[in-house]
């Protein structure tokens, strides 16, 4: 009999079906996906050795799930991918304010109902991505909100005591009976909130006004946590931790690999951005930068940086081309190291400043963190240039730094087209000799890229001056800059180098 014809408790019956609850049904169907081989957690990167088993075991253990972690670490999705081990459908009684099971009901409205219809009483099925709700904990969040509170008109128009079951309109937490809860920021929550929060986890009753509530609620409850919360914003009372059940921590990629994977597969991007060429240099950058970030002297490391830092910083590298693309009205586009420019708007708005950092401002701050990404990540594809420092005469990058010697400078502008990028690239001497020896096979518009990245490399080891241009980048010798700029100038292009260095 198909599940969705039964539509009456009398068929229900006949049909065999048992009652379970939701953390025996979500511990059957993870048994069923493990031994099929199946991930429920689809899309979940980087935690297949940690996070993600862990996760299974509180599964296992019919346990209440807290993920503490920092932010951007995925633990509001994992939460909602939790759905997928839920069954398709369940039966409800239709009419019902709180899922009622028609086997086993759990309100008074629910009882009423079937003791008025009896084997008649309608059911209706309730698809499990019904079954999640998600709050976000607020210090304005009330016990009416979660709990519930006594309606006075309801009590009025059924001429009912404030005593009476049936006057209560229940709250987020009754009404997700038979589903998956989840607070985010657990902390956040008043400790009277908290309190009442363990009463229903411990004593499964609830209290209204003085008015006492017995409520065999069926619920998997996921929490969600920034240790940082412990001392910025609150705290979790020792009673509701210690109810539960399993602390899993999360963390951000360990690996460039990961990082990238997680970027590529969260940016949202549109069909023609998709078009855009986007080389694995620079979306190594990219994952870069957020790495520095987490290790920086200037960043709070207690806050975290966030994962979604580098989804929007691919978002706008895309978008800086795009923009370009479309001024030059040309066909097609690659990324540039240039364009690394466009994510500092990305970067600022998603870092926390101690104070050494506040001292220098976010927008130097993004400047120097995609600095150390390039230097870092230079010397991984060219060797570094202080290793020729014993052997001057040997080093490939001599013919490119004598020719800015002479007075020569290089302004790469953001809206150059690619016949005008091509050539300035193409006319500086020793610089595609340098990219022909290490990399002889590469595609010449790869060849392109790493001729820019180059001028970047070398500037960030010292051996040329980078500039922040109002539409751009300058490169000119470093001697001669330093003597040739009036005060004036050296203030106002000292605070746009990206070398911290030289900062």
């Amino acid at each position: 009999m198909n599940q969705l014809s039964i539509k009456t408790l009398g068929e229900l019956k006949t049909s065999g079906y048992k009652p379970k609850s939701i953390k025996d049904e979500m511990r059957d169907n993870l048994i069923t996906y493990l031994k099929k081989g199946i991930n429920p957690f689809e899309g979940i990167i980087g935690y297949d050795e940690t996070v993600i088993p862990e996760l299974q075991t509180a599964i296992l253990s019919r346990h209440n799930i807290i993920l503490l972690g920092l932010r951007g670490q995925a633990k509001t999705k994992i939460a909602r991918l939790l759905v997928n081990l839920l069954d398709e459908y369940i039966p409800v009684i239709e009419g019902a304010e709180l899922n009622d099971d028609p086997l086993n009901p759990l309100s008074v409205q629910a009882r009423k109902i079937i003791e008025s219809e009896g084997d008649n009483t309608k059911i209706k099925w309730m698809h499990r991505e019904e079954r999640y709700t998600e709050k976000l904990a607020t210090p304005d969040v009330s016990v009416a909100d979660l709990i519930g509170d006594v309606d006075p008109i309801k009590a009025a128009a059924l001429k009912l005591p404030y005593s009476d079951e049936r006057v209560i309109h229940f709250g987020l937490i009754p009404r997700s009976h038979r589903c998956i809860f989840v607070i985010n920021e657990l902390p956040d929550l008043q400790a009277r909130i908290q309190v009442a929060l363990f009463n229903i986890l411990e004593e499964r009753d609830i209290q209204i006004r003085g008015f006492k509530v017995r409520l065999p609620l069926d619920i998997q409850f996921v929490f969600t946590a920034n240790p940082e919360d412990y001392t910025n914003r609150g705290s979790i009372v020792t009673p509701l931790k210690d109810r539960i059940d399993s602390q899993i921590l999360t963390h951000y990629p360990k690996s460039i690999e990961h990082s990238r994977l997680i970027t590529e597969q969260e940016a949202n991007l549109t069909d023609e951005q998709k078009k855009i060429k986007a080389d694995d240099l620079l979306k190594d950058l990219i994952e870069l930068i957020a790495f520095e970030a987490r290790s920086s002297e200037y960043i709070d490391e207690k806050s975290g940086v966030s994962a979604r830092l580098t989804i929007s910083a691919f978002e706008n590298l895309i978008s800086t081309a795009e923009r370009r693309n479309i001024l030059n009205n040309e066909e097609e586009t690659i990324l540039r190291i240039s364009d690394l420019f466009g994510v500092i708007p990305s970067i600022t708005g998603k870092i926390e400043l101690v104070y050494e950092g506040e001292q220098e401002g976010p927008y130097k701050v993004a400047q120097i963190l995609i600095g150390k990404a390039i230097r870092n990540y230079f010397a991984k594809l060219f060797p570094a240039p202080e290793s020729f420092k014993n052997v001057p005469e040997s080093n490939p990058y001599n013919k490119i730094v004598q020719w800015f010697k002479k007075g020569k400078t290089v302004d790469l502008l953001s809206t150059l087209s690619n016949k005008e990028y091509k050539k300035v690239l193409n006319g500086i001497p020793g610089l595609k000799e340098v990219v022909d020896k290490y990399f002889p096979d590469e595609k010449p518009e790869t060849k392109l890229l790493l001729m820019e990245f180059v001028l970047f490399g070398l500037s960030e080891y010292s051996m040329l001056s980078r500039f922040r241009l109002e539409n751009g980048v300058q490169f000119k010798d470093m001697l001669s800059s330093m003597f040739t700029m009036s005060p004036e100038e050296d203030a106002e292009n000292d605070s746009q180098l990206f070398d911290d260095d030289i900062i």
